[in-house]
């Protein structure tokens, strides 16, 4: 059972990239501007937030580019614990215009269990994501991800769990100005020596106000195959574009069923380096 669900994953994922198809090439933008000035603005790099939703975007970071995503988060009231902080990282590069390698982890971590506090650190997952069908404006792109486990932290789970092995297929549109990304996920989590196979969705749409703000709003769904209910969430995030490569974000999210994370609240920022760490 163990090894059969874990090759289910990892097949999953396989079986996406086989099926990338040629990059399609991206149009040019109408010559409004001196052709000096229209190269800088070209050549500037742009971020590409997956933070603070649950879901992640189904494109991919600038090629060649590092992105950083860094953030702080507070919850309460959890099956787990009463009381739970940490400082999270995940970094990004994307190696083409189809692959990208991802790191996540939270290194540092403060957690209150049945009135005891304890300090750890998270979890550090490594996996990659790949473009399946690249799309523009309402053509979605769709992509998807594996990503592992490598180290077990000692710090309590949120409601979502931990996984050890996690396949998603992700699906991102611009309609109308509005930004819809969708994610499926297919995580392999245990509890001691019994794995379990858990679902989830989710869907975030995101909209720009003025002067480079933004408001973005997202409902979650996770099993808890060991718990035998669902995790269930809304979130609410406010973000701030400083420059193309940097953008801040704060929000928070309520839990909606009785084995979720009665509240979180989160800030942080996606910082991408300004310079490209090989040539083009």
């Amino acid at each position: 059972m163990r090894r059969c669900m874990r090759v289910a994953l990892i097949f999953a994922f396989l079986a996406s990239m086989i099926a990338v198809r040629p990059a399609a090439g991206q149009s040019q933008q109408p010559a409004t501007q001196p052709a000096v000035q229209q190269v800088e603005q070209r050549d500037e790099p742009e971020a590409n937030p997956g933070r603070p939703t649950v879901s992640n975007p189904a494109t991919l970071t600038p090629v060649g580019y590092l992105q950083f995503e860094t953030g702080t988060l507070g919850a309460t009231s959890s099956p787990e614990f009463s009381t739970y902080y940490e400082f999270n990282e995940v970094i990004k590069l994307a190696v083409s215009r189809r692959i990208e390698f991802i790191e996540s982890s939270a290194p540092v971590a403060h957690s209150t269990v049945g009135g005891i506090s304890a300090n750890g650190g998270g979890d550090v997952f490594l996996g990659a994501e790949v473009v399946l069908l690249p799309g523009e404006g309402s053509k979605p792109t769709l992509s998807a991800s594996y990503s592992r486990r490598v180290y077990g932290g000692t710090t309590p789970d949120l409601d979502v769990g931990s996984p050890l092995n996690s396949s998603i297929f992700y699906a991102s549109a611009d309609v109308k100005g509005f930004r819809c990304d969708a994610n499926a996920v297919f995580n392999e989590v245990l509890e001691g020596s019994v794995r379990r196979l858990q679902f989830g969705q989710t869907l975030s749409i995101s909209h720009p106000l003025v002067k480079g703000f933004g408001l973005s709003g997202e409902i979650w769904r996770f099993t808890q195959p060991f718990l035998h209910g669902n995790a269930i969430g809304n979130l609410w995030a406010a973000s701030y574009t400083a420059r193309k490569n940097l953008v801040f974000d704060a929000g928070f999210e309520k839990g909606l069923t009785g084995t979720s994370t009665h509240w979180e609240a989160f800030a942080g920022l996606t910082y991408l380096l300004p310079h490209r760490l090989w040539g083009r």
